[in-house]
């Protein structure tokens, strides 16, 4: 009687040690990956029934949550349509978060560290916390000239003040309405997000920032004359053979320079005549000379290979390692496997506008309380220093040099001095280029660094370039700057 007893009383211990571990499991280990769980209704209405806080731009707000007569309690509306979408995301019943309202769910929900108080409060009254507002640093007549000067185009376009690391505007084309993916109805929001989905022109990407990695072309011909100049390997005189065609080592395939021709007369070249022309041989000798390895170096103290948050993530934008030397000459006039986001390339040109120092770039000003109050304020922090004051002066002349009598003529602005560089980024046989332009003004005190990306040759195929397409899109957004 006695034995069984004991096996009973082993049995219900065992009951009893395997439900107390499984609900530890479930209240302590699993708590996080249940409360998201798209299955958990009750927490998507909780998330619905707490007011959301709000997205600033100036003094307006661009994301909010006002009170809604269905089961959800408030409604997340969007003002400007897709204007901000590439910043603001979405917040959707059904198809999750995207942008800032993912990337700063936890302040804008009020469950931030810094709403400690707030949250106790709510406990003890048994209302929910209010969620905090996050004020950008956007400009709204920036980013509405950013915007309007793509226009159709496919594209997208970043301006960064060098000095701290603003972003200004950040456009990506084309956009959409995040209206439509918040709607409470359930059907619509699928319906919107696979129509979305399913586009030719990817307007859910955020081109700036986190779509596809593109092509560079000439742009990243910054990067490899930096790290030329900065390492020593050569100096403003130094020059490279000037042949009109190069046969790629070990290569039967032949480059040449958009010209068709040599870069300027002579048989030589320097450094700051290859870039005022835009060459691509003289770039491709240049970066045999200075070599892989201290390219690579250069291109991580940029940016290169990290994960840049401002705060939603950014792409990390890919320097290729382990190319033979042919691969190595067309990648130094970003060819090859070098991809890059448009962020990337204006953290280059923040750098040289700000005399060698990047700032860590950021889209949020402040985060701010219910009551409006300040919680957390920006502030300026550096990223890195990739080159010194001297290596970015020289490549700030040579840089204006492009503009006034280079091939980046077309972001000329009466009366200010505009430094920038071009690219026309091949896509392989047949297919349209991809255009670039970054640069700033005023070149000698930057208020403001441009980069514009347009993909499918702004709908000239490969006749567009950097200069007849994009330069005039980056010109149109300085002047809204400089016009503050």
């Amino acid at each position: 009687m006695i034995k069984e007893l004991r096996r009973v009383s082993l049995g219900i211990l065992v009951l009893f040690s395997t439900l107390f571990a499984s609900t530890t499991v479930i209240q302590v280990f699993q708590v996080d990956n249940l409360r998201v769980d798209p299955r958990n209704v009750r927490t998507l209405y909780d998330s619905y029934s707490a007011e959301r806080g709000a997205i600033i731009v100036g003094t307006t707000s661009i994301a909010e949550s006002v009170p809604s007569d269905d089961i959800y309690t408030f409604q997340r509306t969007y003002a400007g349509g897709g204007l901000y979408a590439p910043v603001t995301g979405y917040y959707s019943i059904n198809q999750g978060l995207t942008g800032l309202e993912s990337a700063m769910n936890d302040q804008l929900s009020g469950q931030s560290n810094s709403q400690f108080f707030d949250q106790v409060l709510a406990l003890v009254t048994g209302t929910n916390p209010r969620g905090a507002s996050v004020r950008l640093t956007l400009n709204a007549s920036v980013q509405q000239a950013a915007r309007d000067a793509l226009g159709d185009q496919i594209g997208a376009a970043i301006a960064i003040n060098p000095k701290t690391g603003q972003i200004l505007a950040l456009v990506s084309t084309p956009s959409y309405d995040p209206n439509d993916m918040a709607s409470h109805d359930a059907d619509k929001a699928a319906s919107t997000y696979k129509s979305l989905l399913d586009s030719s022109n990817s307007p859910l990407e955020n081109r700036a920032i986190a779509s596809t990695l593109y092509h560079p072309g000439s742009v990243f011909k910054l990067v490899v004359a930096a790290a030329a100049l900065d390492s020593g390997a050569m100096n403003t005189t130094s020059s490279v053979p000037n042949p009109s065609s190069l046969v790629l080592p070990q290569s039967t395939s032949t480059i040449r320079n958009s010209s068709g021709g040599k870069c300027g007369k002579g048989d030589t070249v320097t450094i700051a005549e290859a870039l005022l022309r835009s060459c691509n041989i003289p770039f491709a000798e240049i970066g045999q000379l200075v070599g892989e390895k201290t390219i690579q170096d250069y291109a991580e103290r940029f940016g290169f290979g990290a994960t840049i948050e401002i705060p939603m993530p950014a792409t990390p934008s890919v320097y290729p390692t382990g190319m033979d030397d042919a691969q190595l000459m067309l990648s130094s006039f970003g060819q090859f496997d070098v991809r890059v986001s448009p962020l990337q390339i204006a953290m280059v040109t923040s750098a040289i506008a700000n005399g060698g120092k990047l700032m860590k770039p950021t889209v949020v000003d402040s985060v701010l309380a219910p009551d409006l109050t300040p919680l957390t304020t920006f502030e300026a922090s550096e990223y890195s220093t990739p080159i010194s004051t001297d290596t970015a002066s020289t490549l700030v002349q040579m840089m204006i040099n492009n503009v006034q009598s280079g091939v980046a003529s077309n972001a000329k602005i009466r009366g200010v001095t505009v430094a920038g560089k071009t690219g026309t980024a091949e896509n392989g046989d047949g297919n349209p280029y991809t255009l670039w332009f970054t640069g700033f003004a005023p070149a000698e005190d930057p208020q403001v660094v441009v980069t514009v990306m347009v993909e499918n040759g702004g709908g000239l195929g490969q006749s567009g370039t950097g200069n007849s397409v994009a330069a005039p899109i980056a010109r149109a957004i300085m002047e809204a700057v400089l016009a503050q």
